[in-house]
């Protein structure tokens, strides 16, 4: 019986170029003089390092601890010493630099000690955080904690696992050649995945341009004898890949903004995620490689198996690079990145190195005015309007570019792709994002410094009417006892009398006098309280001495008598 699928709005089908890098097997390469491993390769909070430098390290030992409610754990690829620990060239745009371990390997790469966990009879929530510390995040380029996906959400339980094999982007082939290759590990791992998450049906989504991988995925199924898994062959259009447009074509449904597919029974992994599972859980091994599709303007296409932390050429160098390369980029066409130099390392994010040169990518044409023909509306698979959010990026209008949803925008390409007037339509949404984000931040940071002015000005207002208060308080006090000694020191005799007369109260000129009379009194018992200098007793030596001195003082001043 066949699966009934369902369609997505817009996409494209640009060239593949894929049959390149599958005609042979994953193969490894040979260890690199060092590693430079980022601590921060996930979405969520810095792991904070856990290793210095002249430290050794095992292969497999965790140099990176998560920290915060969103974090991974970070672990040395191989054996050796810890050179450094210093901020590092990120693989990114942005040429900015991250705090990184910087290992050099022993040649050995011999594993530390591994913990290991029966996913059968642990607890979900004891699994959760062995793959939190097993650093396992999504593989399929978002990079989220697997941990925190693997909840079933409100319900407890899960009707559908969505597992993506789709793999739309042109040039990207390692998660084809996973499912070819290890298509049984896979399945474990998404056995386990399905016991975490309580799923009722697991459905495995792959394009229909890669007959192996779909027929190595179902041999492994019926070898398997499990029930309830499924792996689907869906029509190829780009992004089928995207989580969103996925689960739109296996079940029908359509996941609105500002909803977790969670909210309807669905959640989404990729495929390379399920088999990082079935390492972790069933060997006890942590993330530290993946494979990584090198092609592009290289000799020999193909996939690698690379340990995390490898310099990007070092990878290429297996492949040939051809002399006119001028550029790496992280991803595929549509969506990767350039870097910033040829030797950033390969990170949990990378899974493709796509070798540029001027013949393969050539300068784009000129930029011409929009026409608003429409056709970037057409091929938006978020059915987003990108010739309106277009001018209102390009005019710094970020408000009315949010009115037109310009945070559901997955910056696929599509608009790009198909824009007759050749407008770079995702970097204009790229800056309009990142400024309003920006603008987000400086807003948070002047609502801080107001707050904590406000509350500076309060605290001193209150500091201030306490002061005020204590000094009233003991003023009264003052005043009561200064009227009581008068009162008893000028009573009448009528006064005396008792329940004769209700005495007077004193004057203020009384009251005056008598807070000057208490405030000298208790002046000159503060100068009472005061010890006297030079008050030593004199020994009786010294007592004598004086006492010599003055008499002959009063000797030379005793007048002569006169001789008679």
């Amino acid at each position: 019986m066949l699966r009934k699928l369902f369609k997505f709005h817009g996409g494209v089908k640009p060239q593949t170029h894929k049959a390149e890098s599958t005609t042979q097997a994953i193969a490894s390469i040979p260890l690199p003089d060092r590693l430079v491993i980022p601590l921060h390769q996930a979405v969520g909070g810095h792991p904070r390092p856990l290793v210095a430098p002249g430290d050794k390290v095992f292969k497999g030992q965790r140099i990176g601890g998560a920290d915060g409610s969103l974090s991974s754990a970070v672990h040395a690829s191989t054996s050796g010493i810890v050179r450094d620990v210093a901020p590092a060239l990120m693989p990114h745009t942005s040429g900015l630099s991250t705090l990184s371990v910087i290992i050099e390997p022993d040649g050995e790469d011999r594993w530390g000690e591994l913990d290991k966990v029966n996913y059968r009879t642990t607890p979900p929530d004891e699994l959760r955080d062995f793959l939190r510390d097993a650093g396992v995040v999504g593989l399929g380029g978002a990079v989220f904690p697997s941990y925190a996906k693997l909840k079933p959400g409100k319900e407890g339980r899960l009707k559908t696992l969505v597992i993506n094999g789709a793999e739309c982007e042109p040039f990207i082939t390692c998660d084809d050649l996973l499912m070819r290759e290890r298509a049984a590990d896979m399945l474990k791992g998404i056995v386990a995945m399905r016991h975490m998450l309580q799923a009722e049906e697991v459905l495995i989504g792959i394009e229909d341009n890669k007959p192996e991988a779909v027929a190595a995925v179902q041999a492994a199924i019926a070898a398997s004898g499990q029930t309830g898994i499924e792996a689907v062959a869906i029509p190829t259009r780009y992004p089928a890949g995207g989580a969103k447009q996925l689960i739109r074509v296996l079940t029908g449904i359509e996941v609105p903004h500002g909803r977790r597919s969670t909210d309807f029974g669905v959640q989404c992994f990729n495929v390379g995620t399920a088999y990082s599972i079935f390492e972790a859980l069933e060997f006890g091994r942590p993330l530290i490689s993946r494979v990584v599709t090198v092609a592009g303007n290289v000799d020999q296409p193909r996939n690698y198996e690379v340990l995390i932390g490898t310099p990007m050429d070092h990878v290429v160098r297996q492949s040939g690079p051809r002399p006119d390369t001028d550029r790496y980029i992280m991803g595929g066409p549509m969506m990767g990145v350039r870097l910033p130099a040829f030797d950033v390392p390969v990170v949990k994010a990378t899974n493709c190195i796509l070798v540029g040169s001027p013949a393969l990518f050539p300068p784009p044409p000129p930029e011409m005015p929009c026409i608003r023909c429409g056709e970037c509306a057409k091929a938006c698979p978020a059915d987003l309007a990108p010739f309106e959010m277009y001018w209102f990026s390009r005019s710094k209008n970020f408000g009315k570019a949010q009115e037109y949803h310009l945070f559901d925008c997955i910056e696929c390409g599509c608009c790009s792709f198909v824009c007759p007037s050749h407008i770079p339509l995702v970097d204009y949404f790229r800056f309009s994002k990142s400024e309003i984000w920006a603008r987000e931040r400086d807003k948070s940071a002047s609502d801080a410094a107001r707050d904590r002015f406000e509350f500076k000005n309060f605290r001193q207002e209150r500091e201030k009417q306490e002061k005020a208060e204590k000094l009233a308080a003991k003023a009264a006090a003052t005043r009561e006892k200064v009227a009581a000694d008068s009162q008893a020191g000028t009573a009448s005799p009528a006064a005396e009398a008792p329940d004769t007369a209700k005495p007077a109260a004193p004057s203020a000129e009384d009251t005056k006098r008598a807070l000057i009379a208490a405030a000298m009194e208790k002046a000159r018992q503060q100068k009472a309280q005061v010890a006297p200098k030079n008050t030593e007793q004199l020994s009786a030596e010294t007592q004598a001495d004086i006492d010599a001195i003055e008499a002959r003082r009063a000797a030379t001043a005793t007048p002569p008598t006169p001789d008679a």
